[in-house]
């Protein structure tokens, strides 16, 4: 179900059989549950073949029109649209989804309609034209993701004609694509095989700073340059751009997730879980890590990659983590994330700061190295001494021997 989603058309009509309101999109959403082992996972919710349009109103100079859809095992979401002297625009979007739906939920905590509301970005549109947009365009809320392509919608339509003229959105728009370094091919010679995977790149990416908040206080610190490493048809190393880079997620006391969305095309999570280190003692840790590549023209999946199975960057609860070494998480045998300068504190933050950190051992390596060469150092020294010493007392006596 991951890679299918439905295009949904809604017609609105007035008292007089006229179109007041036109719609015509896909979208698909990423939806992070507590399940009730006090997990978190992770889940995708497309729209069915079956969709009603119950509730969908005209709207006018003093009344807003709204699209409203519903779907599935009582999922529904819609959109306010007002206007403004010769412009209209989206205001809000409401979307509820319902975790008693087993097959998308399973094993959910909490049972029932959630809902969510967001402020829609769409910029005003003139009167009689037509807002459209071909590419893959995101909206984040709270613990869910929402991914609109191929959408092509006109508020308070005017005489029951849909206008030709158009007005695109940011999705459209030329951007700068993630950094991707080194592209190789397979060889079309049969004496070198295909690499498997993507060289190294000269640069490493930039280091990124991000936070997550519960109500005012801060209750995430993350700062960390990333780069993926997928190997498909042609392997591919992307340096993630944090000025582009958004952050959400959610804090909790056994479990936190941090989810980061370039902007452009890549979804990476990360989920942290509290383990017992002994009766007394407390250490957090990485769990999970997925990664999400979605193709920007139509929103579909290009690859998406899960492991659950991590126990790693660990420290006690109250501490951050800290490596300024390269590390590589295996998310699968296609997928690689390498991280860089990571600090990280997913419990526990106080004052927006970075509590007292422990480092990784690759860091550990290098503060015991400098003082174990230096002791070498001084250690050899002294037996040169010593030695000198030796050749200089034998000497000394021999001298007196011969008198």
């Amino acid at each position: 179900g991951f890679f299918q989603s439905y295009a949904v058309e809604v017609d609105v009509k007035d008292a007089s059989n006229a179109t007041c309101l036109y719609a015509n999109w896909m979208m698909r959403f990423l939806i992070t549950y507590e399940t009730n082992s006090s997990d978190y996972k992770n889940t995708t919710l497309n729209l069915s073949s079956n969709v009603t349009h119950n509730g969908s109103v005209c709207g006018n100079d003093t009344q807003a029109a709204l699209l409203a859809v519903q779907f599935g095992e009582g999922h529904s979401w819609s959109v306010n649209f007002t206007k403004t002297n010769e412009t209209y625009r989206a205001d809000f979007v409401t979307f509820t989804y319902n975790t008693n739906d087993t097959a998308v939920f399973p094993d959910a905590k909490r049972k029932g309609p959630i809902t969510i509301v967001a402020k829609d970005t769409m910029h005003p549109v003139q009167l009689n034209v037509v807002f459209v947009c071909h590419n893959a365009d995101f909206l984040e809320a709270e613990n869910v993701t929402q991914i609109f392509w191929n959408v092509t919608v006109q508020a308070f339509v005017q005489n029951g004609t849909i206008g030709k003229n158009e007005s695109g959105c940011r999705a459209d728009a030329p951007t700068v694509l993630p950094t991707i370094a080194n592209v190789t091919t397979a060889s079309t010679t049969t004496l070198s095989p295909a690499p498997t995977t993507a060289p190294k790149p000269v640069e490493n990416p930039d280091t990124g700073n991000y936070s997550l908040k519960s109500g005012n206080k801060t209750c995430l610190l993350a700062t960390v340059g990333l780069q993926l490493n997928v190997s498909q048809d042609k392997p591919l190393l992307i340096n993630i751009n944090p000025k582009t880079t958004s952050a959400d997620g959610t804090c909790g006391n056994t479990t936190a997730t941090l989810k980061l969305n370039d902007g452009n095309s890549t979804l990476i999570g990360f989920t942290f879980v509290v383990k017992n280190a002994s009766a007394s003692a407390q250490k957090f840790y990485l769990k999970e890590v997925n990664v999400t590549l979605l193709n920007r023209l139509n929103g579909s999946v290009i690859s998406h990659a899960d492991n659950n199975n991590f126990s790693k960057w660990d420290a006690f609860l109250g501490n951050s983590y800290m490596c300024r070494k390269e590390q590589t998480l295996e998310i699968n045998e296609n997928t690689q994330i390498h991280t860089f300068n990571l600090w990280i504190q997913p419990f526990l933050v106080q004052a927006n700061k970075f509590s007292t950190a422990e480092e990784c051992f690759a860091d550990s390596d290098l503060n015991f190295l400098i003082p174990i060469a230096v002791g070498m150092a001084l250690g050899f020294l002294i037996i040169l001494v010593f030695i000198s010493y030796i050749i200089g007392r034998r000497k000394s006596r021999t001298g007196y021997q011969s008198v």
